[in-house]
């Protein structure tokens, strides 16, 4: 597997493991639809939050979720918007980001809450 792929499964256990310890649920991981992937989807309480990982071993070009595209940001409310009607889900939904660089200097990770709006 190429390295930028294990940095990036890296970067999701990162962040699939801080949403565990800030008391989320994990529902889904890779859930696929159509062209889209939505790396996470978690509950908390009732919020269903679509979570957006991104790592780089770098912020030497910029921060990790100035990555997301507004292209990648459609299709990740199509597959959400699939995922709940799917699941017949009465719940409010957001979307989120966790950025993450990992090096052999540091690692950091923070959670941007409500990073993009679907409306």
């Amino acid at each position: 597997m190429a390295t930028h792929n294990d940095l990036g499964k890296q970067g999701e256990q990162l962040a699939v493991d801080h949403l565990l310890k800030m008391g989320y649920s994990i529902l889904a991981q890779n859930y696929i639809y159509q062209k889209a992937e939505v790396d996470i989807i978690a509950q908390k309480k009732d919020v269903l939050v679509a979570v957006e990982v991104k790592t780089r071993s770098s912020s030497h070009f910029g921060d990790p979720q100035e990555f997301l595209k507004p292209k990648q940001i459609k299709r990740i409310v199509k597959a959400v918007d699939d995922y709940v009607n799917a699941n017949a889900m009465d719940v409010e939904v957001r979307f989120d980001i966790i950025a993450i660089v990992i090096n052999a200097r540091e690692t950091s990770l923070e959670h941007l809450e409500n990073a993009f709006y679907h409306f």
